[in-house]
C-alpha cells in the first residue's frame, strides 16, 4: 500500500493544471459530480493514472525487499527473489544463473507487453488540457460525502503511516527485544550509539543524500528532454527509446547492479568499481522511468499551439523549451525529482551489491545491522532514516513553494 504516492504525485499535478471551464461547463449544462467526475476529469487525467499505475506494476514485479524478508521464509517468492534464491542456494553456478537469466527475460517481455499495452490505451484519445489562459483549480463541495472521505483519509493515514512509524520507534527505543514495551524498557541510548558512537552511519547518511540528489537532478532534467522527443517530435524510434528508458526498471536491481559491475569495471577502459560513482550510474539507469513517465504525463497535456506560436514569434527550440515548456511542466518534474529523491535515500537491492567499505547507503547500513542480529540497532536506524526523508521532503515542498511563488 505504500506505493500509492505513485498515482497520488501525478495525478494531483495533474488536477492541479487542469482547465476548470472544462468542469464548470458541464456544471452548467446540469451534468452532476458523478458524471463530471466519469465523463470528463478522469479521461483528462487518465495518462497521470495510467503512468503511475505502470510505475507501480514494474516496482512490484522487480522489488526485492519486501518480499525477501516477510515472503522466503514462508515459500512466497517473486521472480526477483526466486532468482536470488537460485544463485545464493547454488553458490553462482552457471545453471543458477542461466536459469536466473530466463526469469529475468520474462520480467523484460512482460514490462515490454505492459507498455505496449499503455501506449495502446492513450493512443485512443487527446488529454492536452493546458492552453495559453491561466487559470486555478476548481474546488468541490463534498456535503455528504466530506465526512465519510475524511474518515477514509485518517484511516488509511493512521494504518498505513502512523502506526507503523510509531512502532519503529518504539523498537528502536527498546533496551532488550522482546521484552514488554514499559518505560523501563524504553531508552534513547540506542539512538545515541546510531548517531555518534556507530562510525557507519555518518558516511551512510551524507552517501545517501549526495547520491539520491545527484542522481534525481540529472535524472530529472535528463527526462524531460527525452520525454520530450518521445511526446512532442515526430521521429522514428521513440518507441523504442521509450522502452529502453523503462526497461531497467523492470528488472530486478540485482541485474542493474551486475550489469553496471560488467559494463564499469574496466573492461571498456573505464573503471568505476569500489568507488561511488558506480551507484550514481546505476541509480540513474534504475529510476529514469520515473522521470520518463512523470515528464511524459505532463507533456501530454501541453497543447502544440503554445510551441507553435513560440517559433513563429522567432523564438529558438531551446528558448521555447525554457520559457513555455519546462515552467509548464514544472509540476511533472517536481513529482520526477520527489520519485526519484526519497526512494534513493533507501535504496537497498543496486547498493547492496555495489557497495564498498567507504560507501555504504543507509539502506545497507540497516541491511548489515539486521543481518548481523542487531535488529533493535538496525530498527532504530530506520527511524533516523525516516526523520531524514520526511525533513528532506519538507525543505523540498519549502523550496518548490518559494520557486512558485
Amino acid at each position: 500500500m505504500y506505493l500509492f504516492p505513485f498515482v497520488f504525485i501525478q495525478v494531483c499535478g495533474a488536477l492541479e493544471r487542469m482547465d476548470p471551464t472544462l468542469e464548470e461547463s458541464a456544471r452548467i449544462s446540469g451534468a452532476g459530480l458523478f458524471t463530471i467526475t466519469r465523463k470528463i476529469t478522469i479521461p483528462l487525467v487518465l495518462p497521470s493514472i495510467m503512468s503511475g499505475a505502470l510505475l507501480i506494476m514494474l516496482y512490484s514485479m522487480a522489488h526485492f525487499g519486501t518480499v525477501a524478508v516477510l515472503g522466503i521464509e514462508q515459500g512466497i517468492y517473486n521472480i526477483p527473489t526466486l532468482i536470488y534464491e537460485k544463485i545464493h542456494q547454488s553458490g553462482g553456478s552457471f545453471d543458477s544463473i542461466r536459469t536466473g537469466t530466463v526469469l529475468a527475460t520474462v520480467l523484460v517481455v512482460t514490462a515490454a507487453l505492459i507498455i505496449w499495452a499503455q501506449q495502446k490505451v492513450l493512443s485512443r484519445g487527446h488529454y492536452q488540457i493546458i492552453g495559453g489562459k491561466s487559470f486555478r483549480p476548481m474546488e468541490l463541495k463534498l456535503r455528504g460525502l466530506r465526512y465519510p472521505l475524511l474518515f477514509f483519509c485518517l484511516a488509511y493515514i493512521g494504518f498505513t503511516i502512523l502506526l507503523p512509524t510509531v512502532v519503529i520507534f518504539l523498537v528502536g527505543g527498546v533496551s532488550t527485544y522482546g521484552l514488554p514495551l514499559t518505560w523501563e524498557n524504553l531508552s534513547l541510548d540506542n539512538y545515541k550509539y546510531i548517531l555518534f558512537e556507530y562510525e557507519v552511519t555518518k558516511d551512510a547518511i551524507f552517501n545517501s543524500v549526495t547520491l539520491g540528489l545527484a542522481a534525481a537532478v540529472i535524472t530529472m532534467f535528463a527526462g524531460v528532454m527525452i520525454s520530450y522527443v518521445i511526446v512532442k517530435m515526430k521521429v522514428r524510434g521513440k518507441g523504442i527509446l521509450e522502452f529502453l528508458g523503462m526497461l531497467p526498471f523492470s528488472v530486478p536491481g540485482s541485474v542493474i547492479a551486475l550489469g553496471v559491475i560488467l559494463a564499469w569495471s574496466g573492461k571498456f577502459g573505464i573503471n568505476l568499481y569500489n568507488t561511488v560513482w558506480i551507484i550514481l550510474v546505476a541509480y540513474i539507469a534504475r529510476y529514469m522511468a520515473f522521470s520518463l513517465k512523470a515528464n511524459s504525463a505532463a507533456l501530454e497535456q501541453v497543447h502544440d499551439s503554445l510551441m507553435e506560436a513560440s517559433r513563429s514569434c522567432g523564438a529558438t527550440m531551446w528558448q521555447s523549451l525554457k520559457d513555455i515548456v519546462i515552467p509548464l511542466v514544472r509540476p511533472g518534474m517536481i513529482s520526477a525529482f520527489f520519485l526519484i529523491f526519497l526512494p534513493a535515500l533507501r535504496e537497498l537491492t543496486v547498493s547492496i551489491m555495489l557497495y564498498a567499505p567507504t560507501t555504504r547507503t543507509i539502506g545497507v547500513a540497516i541491511y548489515t545491522l539486521n543481518e548481523d542480529g542487531e535488529t533493535v540497532m538496525s530498527t532504530a536506524l530506520a527511524g533516523i532514516a525516516l526523520i531524514i526523508i520526511v525533513c528532506g521532503q519538507m525543505l523540498i515542498n519549502h523550496f518548490t513553494k518559494k520557486v512558485s511563488e
